[in-house]
């Protein structure tokens, strides 16, 4: 079995089963061999304050999802709703693939992967934000 792999930069701080580590001063390498531990990169994460716009809010329940505080059974079905809900205003081609590689990361319990994609949408939303379509 060969887990998952964390590369961490020099104070780089990551939270694995509701636990704080921060890295030295040096890059390494963390080799977490427990299957479905919580892990959750602090720098990807959402402060509760920032969830207010649609794409940080289902970032927001994904990053719930991989620290551990909330169940992916439970957030399955909301998360794939909020998805679809999203599909509704990112109509273009390259927001679909994005949308759509995030269902099939959320269908396949990878939610870092799909917080990972729906990221990418951040500047896209802000500009239709700035304009007033969402």
């Amino acid at each position: 079995m060969s887990g998952l792999v964390l590369k961490l930069s020099p104070k780089e701080r990551v939270l694995i089963n509701g636990a704080v580590i921060e890295n030295g001063d040096r890059r390494s390498r963390l080799a977490i061999m427990t299957p479905d531990a919580h892990i959750l990169r602090l720098r990807d994460a959402l402060h509760p304050e920032d969830a207010k716009t649609p794409v940080r809010r289902v970032c927001y329940a994904l990053q719930l999802v991989l620290s551990g505080d909330s169940k992916p059974n439970e957030a399955y079905l909301q998360l794939l709703r909020q998805v679809e809900e999203l599909s509704q205003v990112f109509t273009d081609a390259d927001s679909r693939a994005v949308l759509a590689e995030a269902s099939a990361a959320i269908i396949g319990a990878q939610h870092y992967r799909a917080m990972k994609a729906l990221r990418s949408l951040f500047p896209r939303e802000d500009r239709l934000m700035a304009v007033g379509m969402m």
